[in-house]
Order: structure tokens, then C-alpha cells, then sequence
């Protein structure tokens, strides 16, 4: 649920748009529900985030705002148990700050952009807390709010180059542009909180990660973001231009009973939200990720794929880590019945999607060999698991080390017992691992019987590699074993388990499979 006050000492800070007062937990200094662009209401929807006005006397930042409106189950899902819950409202642009002291200190500051498919999560939720990285690393940390779902991936018209709006006043990508005014804001305001604006680290997972990859190439950014935290990002996803993301966006007017940009303005967040479920079922394909709504590369706004990004320009030379869970698709795939019965020939012919025809039964073997007792349904899952996140990591990694930029690149191997097993080491596994908060996810089904010594030994490990990154740009720290970036000689990766080891070539199996020769690079899903 989200954070309410209960604070034993509160905390002012001045800035240019007004005074805020937080409050100090457990020895942190918060603030929350920070306003960082003005609410993307009314004739501003779907237009690039505007800059706030400000406000007049002192702004009471003890409690966290709505979070960005989304799809919601009472209850929450079986693997997560819930990835953002009410209150839900459009003027949601906002951010949370943690600090150990908002003062002149100038420390390491680290950004976190939540995941959530496109569709779900929010910067306030409690696994997301920057406190644990704000007391243990000395850093000042940050988590963002923004549009996502059809508020922020509907992609409503292009945009010129000097900014100006298409014919109906649509922006490209309002997600973005929120996160870029998130950005800006933490470069002109963090001082204040005690932190190093010339020392910021962006992070993110699964759709987050995205975002970081994207933020982290956009000429916006230019000298901005020192080093980037990849955790599982879906690079695997063919993502559309206009032209291709067109009749995605024409069958969700029709859903939502709008007949053009304007009339859709119009409509509630609630019904927007509600057509956003049709599209669900509209794009489902068998055997792919359900991705209804997606960024869009328009050459403006998003000017080429987010992977591809980091290899180009000044983005070639920030300090990457990069990283993937074992069993990646196991999230979306383990739990459900209709998947655990598919066939061999289900399985063949979805290979075939990607590798062709006259290889997919050796495909499938390769993949066979490497699970003895694999289900077609097991196959299935390392199949995606490779196409969406581990192999097209390993390709950036590789890319950047044959540049000679190489990447810390880490795998998560540690599976949870759940479920008799059937997750496995699965996407946003590491999460909790990775901020060392395990009280604040007791909701989530996925932790179940993970023994407290292994966890707790395994996210002190991560943990604190982390916070060594975005502090020096290097993961070591005295209690991992030795960590090489990644080259193209020894291909080195950490994996994350009860024993923690640095292995050369970890994904050699995977990478030497899915190598260019072999498959037709078909990832995505269409709208059928």
C-alpha cells in the first residue's frame, strides 16, 4: 500500500517552484509526491509534459501522491501479488526523493524508473523504497512517476523537430517526455537534497530498463547520466513506426468508442483505462509476451531502437551494467494451464517463427538437450527467455565490448521454491534482491520458501554491488568474488545464486544458437 505519514522529525528544503517539507524515516530523510512537470490533464494529454508552475507557501511532501491510472485487480496476480494499487489519477507527475541529509554533501544519485510491461507500476510502491540504498550506499535516491498504458504509449501523431505539434496536437511518446522533465528536474533540484547533479545513475527493470536505455541515447541527455542499470531489459522487442503502430492505435479508438484524438480527451481515465483491456486480447499472439501498448520510433521523440542507442554517440561511452534472470518468461508463462499443456508441434512451429522451418526440430532439440526432462512448455520458455531478454543483452554487451565500451553483465540464477518450482529464477526475481528490502514485498507470492540465510547473504551481495556502481562505475566491493566487464575474450558474467560466481561465457549456449545467421530476428507481436 501506498506510504502515509508517520515521520519523527520532519524536513524542509527550498527550490526555485516553493518549499517542500518532508519527513525523516528510520534515519532517512523523504520527500514524496514532488510535482516535476504539470498534470498531463484535460488538452494536455498525450502532449509532452509541461513544466510545473509551483506553489506558494510550504507543500507538504510527507505522503505519496496517486500513482499514473492502470488496469487493477483486487488481490493482485499470483507472482508479484499486485504491481500498483489506488489511488490512481492523471495528475501524477511526480517523484520521491530519499537522502541521508539534504545538505551540501553532493552524493551519487540514483534514478529508478519502475517496469511494469507499459501498463503497470509506480515509482511509490514499497519494494521500490530508496531507503535502503540511501542509508547503505551514502546516495540520494529518486523514483519516478509517469504515464503508462494508453495515457502514456498511445502513440496520437508526430512531432517536429523543433517541437511544434502534429495536425491534432499530438506528442510522440508522452512517456518519455515525462521522464525527460524527470530528469531535468533532478539536474537543477537534487543539489538541494544533498546530492551530486554531475553524478547520476539511471535504473530500471524490465520496461524501466527500456526507458534508461532510451533516456540514456536521447540528445536531451547529452552529459546528463553518467552510468545506466540494464535489469532485464525486453530489447528483444521489435519496437513499431507511426505507420506500423497506426492500426494499434485505430483499434483502440474503436474500442474506446472515440472517433478521433479529441473526442478521446474527452473520455474519463477510467474508460480509457477499461479499453486498454481489449487491446490485450486484441494483440495476444501464442507464444509471445502480451505487449498491447509499446514505444514508438518516430525518429523524433525516440529517434532509433533504445539497445541500439547505447552503442551510438555520447552514449557509447556511459558506464553500462546490464543483466537478465535463468528464466525470464517463467513470469508470464509457469502458472498458466494452457500453456503447461502445449504440444511439440505447438512448440516446433513457434520455433519456426524465428529460425525457420528446416531448423526448428534441431532447435528444439538444442534446447531439449540443455533441460533434460524439459515439457514442450520448458522449451517454450527458454525460447522466450532468449529471444525477448538474454540474447539481445548479450548482443549489446557484446556490441559495446567489441567498441571497446564493455558492460558489467550479471545473470540471476537463484530460483524460488513457489509454486513446486515452477518459476524458477523468474523476471523481477531479483528485485527485492537487488534493493534488500524483503519487508517491503512480504505481499509478493514469488518469495515464498526462499531459506532467510541464502536470501539474505545473496542480497547483501547484490545490494552492495550495486551501490558500488553507481558510486565509482565499477560492481566490485570485498565480500563478491572478482568481477571483469565483459569483453569478447572471456565474455565474464556474474551469477547471482546461493553461491555467487563470476563464469565466463555463462549465456555461450544461448548466444551461439540465436547467432545471426541462424534466426530471422521475429520478436514481436503484431496486432492480429
Amino acid at each position: 500500500m501506498p506510504h502515509s505519514p508517520g515521520q519523527d522529525q520532519t524536513t524542509v528544503v527550498d527550490l526555485p517552484a516553493g518549499r517542500l517539507r518532508g519527513a525523516t524515516e528510520r534515519g532517512v530523510a523523504v520527500f514524496r509526491a514532488v510535482p516535476y512537470a504539470a498534470p498531463p490533464v484535460g488538452d494536455l494529454r498525450w502532449r509532452p509534459a509541461q513544466p510545473h508552475a509551483g506553489w506558494s507557501g510550504t507543500r507538504d511532501a510527507t505522503a505519496d501522491g496517486p500513482s499514473a491510472p492502470q488496469m487493477y485487480v483486487e488481490g493482485g496476480d499470483p507472482v508479484l501479488g499486485g504491481h500498483g494499487s489506488p489511488p490512481f489519477d492523471e495528475d501524477c507527475l511526480t517523484l520521491n526523493v530519499w537522502t541521508p541529509a539534504a545538505d551540501g554533501a553532493r552524493r551519487p544519485v540514483l534514478v529508478w524508473i519502475h517496469g511494469g510491461g507499459f501498463v503497470s507500476g509506480s515509482g511509490s510502491l514499497p519494494g521500490y523504497s530508496g531507503e535502503t540504498f540511501a542509508r547503505d550506499g551514502d546516495l540520494v535516491v529518486v523514483s519516478i512517476n509517469y504515464r503508462i498504458g494508453p495515457l502514456g504509449y498511445l502513440y496520437t501523431g508526430e512531432q517536429g523537430e523543433g517541437g511544434e505539434q502534429g495536425e491534432e496536437g499530438g506528442g510522440g511518446n508522452p512517456w518519455l517526455s515525462d521522464q525527460l522533465a524527470a530528469l531535468r528536474w533532478v539536474k537543477e533540484n537534487i543539489a538541494s537534497f544533498g546530492g551530486d547533479p554531475d553524478l547520476i545513475t539511471v535504473a530500471g527493470q524490465s520496461g524501466g530498463a527500456v526507458s534508461t536505455a532510451a533516456l540514456a541515447g536521447h540528445p536531451e541527455t547529452r552529459g546528463l547520466i553518467r552510468r545506466v542499470i540494464l535489469q532485464s531489459p525486453p530489447f528483444g522487442l521489435s519496437l513499431p513506426d507511426p505507420a506500423a503502430y497506426a492500426e494499434r492505435t485505430a483499434a483502440y479508438l474503436e474500442l474506446a468508442g472515440a472517433k478521433d484524438l479529441a473526442e478521446l480527451r474527452t473520455l474519463p481515465w477510467q474508460q480509457l483505462i477499461g479499453a486498454a483491456g481489449g487491446l490485450f486480447a486484441q494483440t495476444m499472439r501464442w507464444g509471445y509476451w502480451p505487449t498491447p501498448f509499446l514505444p514508438v520510433v518516430d525518429g523524433v521523440t525516440l529517434r532509433t531502437h533504445p539497445a541500439q542507442a547505447l552503442l551510438e554517440g555520447a552514449a557509447a561511452g556511459i558506464d553500462v551494467m546490464i543483466g537478465w534472470t535463468r528464466e525470464e518468461a517463467n513470469f508470464g508463462f509457469a502458472l498458466d494451464e494452457g500453456y503447461a499443456a502445449a504440444t511439440r508441434e505447438q512448440v516446433t512451429d513457434r520455433i519456426a517463427e524465428t529460425f525457420g522451418g528446416e531448423a526448428a526440430a534441431e532447435v528444439y532439440a538444442a534446447y531439449e538437450r540443455a533441460r533434460p526432462g524439459a515439457r514442450p512448455a520448458d522449451v517454450l520458455m527458454d525460447l522466450i527467455t532468449d529471444e525477448l531478454f538474454r540474447v539481445p543483452a548479450v548482443r549489446l554487451a557484446e556490441a559495446r565490448a567489441a567498441a571497446g565500451h564493455p558492460v558489467w553483465a550479471y545473470q540471476f540464477d537463484l530460483p524460488t521454491p513457489a509454486y513446486e518450482g515452477r518459476l524458477g529464477a523468474a523476471h523481477c526475481l531479483e528485485l527485492p534482491f537487488v534493493f534488500d528490502n524483503f519487508d517491503q514485498w512480504a505481499h509478493a507470492p514469488f518469495l515464498a520458501g526462499i531459506a532467510p540465510a541464502v536470501r539474505d547473504g545473496l542480497a547483501y551481495a547484490m545490494h552492495r554491488a550495486w551501490i558500488s556502481f553507481v558510486r565509482t562505475g565499477d560492481p566490485n566491493h570485498p565480500d563478491l568474488p572478482h568481477w571483469q566487464p565483459y569483453d569478447t575474450g572471456r565474455r565474464t558474467t556474474m551469477r547471482f545464486d546461493s553461491v555467487v560466481t563470476a563464469l565466463d561465457d555463462l549465456a555461450g549456449a544461448s548466444r551461439l544458437l540465436h547467432g545471426p545467421a541462424r534466426t530471422s530476428g521475429h520478436t514481436s507481436a503484431p496486432l492480429t
